[in-house]
């Protein structure tokens, strides 16, 4: 049974356990406790007829995920600098796919012919920088690393460095991924956004935090730590390939005002969306 079909029959009921189990079954799909509070209390106000419930509730969930759409207007469009290099800064804790990401994006910006540099600043995880050294080989476009435990800002000023003298357009940088509990992580991914700024003037041109789509509220947490600390300029929710309940993401946006950029629904090159507010509310009412 459909979400929709789900609320609209606890709603029909009228009694007073009517609100409680609605609540309990967008809880259940990771809407979260505010989320949950403002969609319910929108439909509640929403003049209803019959068959309208399944368009307030989507209208609902819609409205949050619209409120903090980029300016610009399109959520896929990634920054351009003025003057080459641009940078895009990538967060994100271990396991959520920061790096599989980050040869999406490299893959998006090939496909608009911008040339493009990878960075691995992630110097705590073992293999990390062999990882991003596999993709960029594959994509065909330039990489710099670092040793393990080498400065990862270092590393950053260095990938920015290259890009300038070899005239690349864009330089994407892997960051290091250990928990967003850690004040040391937190104060190392400053020192990488103060040390590129000083690079490159207006930098970074991006930043964007990397989030595990399929674990509910410690998505909530993780988007509050990072946002709180750095300049976020947008979210990108992975393992969204139709085993994610996928409420998480309106959980998020509720609770922290960055845009939901992309996407990802697998592990291919392709399988990186740009994120549209109207679509993905119907596929989680409605789908």
């Amino acid at each position: 049974m459909k979400l929709w079909e789900r609320v609209a029959r606890v709603f029909g009921r009228r009694d007073a356990g009517a609100r409680e189990e609605a609540e309990r079954i967008l809880l259940e799909a990771d809407f979260g406790i505010a989320a949950t509070a403002e969609i319910l209390d929108q439909v509640t106000r929403a003049p209803l007829r019959d068959g309208d419930f399944q368009a307030a509730l989507q209208q609902a969930v819609a409205r949050i995920l619209a409120a903090a759409a980029p300016l610009g207007g399109d959520p896929g469009a990634l920054a351009r600098a003025p003057e080459p290099p641009s940078v895009i800064l990538v967060f994100g804790v271990n396991g959520v796919g920061k790096t599989t990401t980050i040869a999406k994006l490299a893959h998006r910006l090939t496909r608009e012919r911008r040339s493009v540099l990878l960075a691995a600043a992630d110097t705590f995880r073992a293999g990390a920088s062999e990882q991003l050294k596999i993709w960029a080989d594959r994509l065909a476009v330039p990489s710099v690393g670092g040793a393990g435990g080498a400065d990862p800002a270092a590393v950053a000023f260095d990938a920015v460095a290259a890009a300038r003298a070899r005239g690349v357009d864009t330089v994407l940088v892997d960051t290091a991924g250990r928990m967003h509990t850690e004040e040391r992580l937190l104060e190392e991914l400053k020192k990488v956004v103060r040390v590129v700024a000083k690079q490159r003037p207006g930098a970074p041109h991006e930043s964007l935090l990397v989030l595990d789509g399929t674990v509910g509220q410690n998505a909530v947490q993780q988007a509050r730590a990072f946002a709180a600390g750095l300049p976020l300029t947008g979210l990108i929710v992975t393992k969204l390939d139709g085993t994610a309940k996928g409420g998480s993401v309106v959980a998020v946006q509720r609770a922290v005002r960055v845009p939901v950029r992309f996407v990802g629904t697998g592990e291919g090159l392709e399988d990186l969306e740009v994120f549209a507010a109207q679509s993905y509310a119907k596929r989680l009412v409605s789908g």
